[in-house]
């Protein structure tokens, strides 16, 4: 049973040693081994200011690019609207365009229409009056064969005249 009942003497040097290497490692391990934790502790805050720099950056971008966004939504909105008003005033104005050809071509029509009556019902007079004395001449003639005849025609035209003077 030796080997799980140590000696005095084992005791001793185990503790003079783990001693020696305590003071070594606490004067000049320790310091070494803080001074990188230290410096770690220190990467790591600064890994988190700069995440927390680069957090609000990307919300100053984010807000900036909805204010942005907003901005061109409301500008395509504005142009929508003006673009519909140009639209709507063109039709208007092609239709008034329209109506005022079609009224032109309406008048020129009834001109024209009214011309064409109006020479046509010349044409008719002029026809109906070379009618009416090609057949006059021929009663006349019929008629004036006789001189009796001739004598009346001739008193009437006279006593026509007198009375209209």
């Amino acid at each position: 049973m030796e080997l799980f009942t140590p000696d005095f003497g084992l005791i001793f040097w185990m503790f003079f040693s783990f001693a020696i290497l305590f003071v070594i490692l606490y004067k000049w391990g320790w310091p070494a081994i803080m001074k990188g934790v230290e410096s770690r502790a220190d990467l790591i805050d600064k890994g988190v200011e700069y995440a927390q720099n680069a957090k609000e950056q990307l919300d100053n971008a984010r807000a900036e690019a909805e204010k942005y966004i907003a901005e061109a939504r409301r500008r395509q909105a504005d142009m929508l609207r003006e673009a519909d008003k140009m639209k709507t005033q063109i039709i208007d104005e092609a239709r008034e365009a329209a109506q005022k050809e079609a009224k032109k071509v309406m008048d020129a029509a009834a001109l024209s229409i009214e011309q064409e009556r109006k020479e046509a019902q010349r044409q008719m007079r002029d026809e109906v009056g070379a009618l009416a004395l090609e057949i006059a001449t021929k009663v006349v003639r019929n008629r004036m064969t006789e001189t009796k005849a001739q004598a009346e025609l001739v008193d009437s035209l006279l006593d026509d005249m007198e009375k209209q003077n």
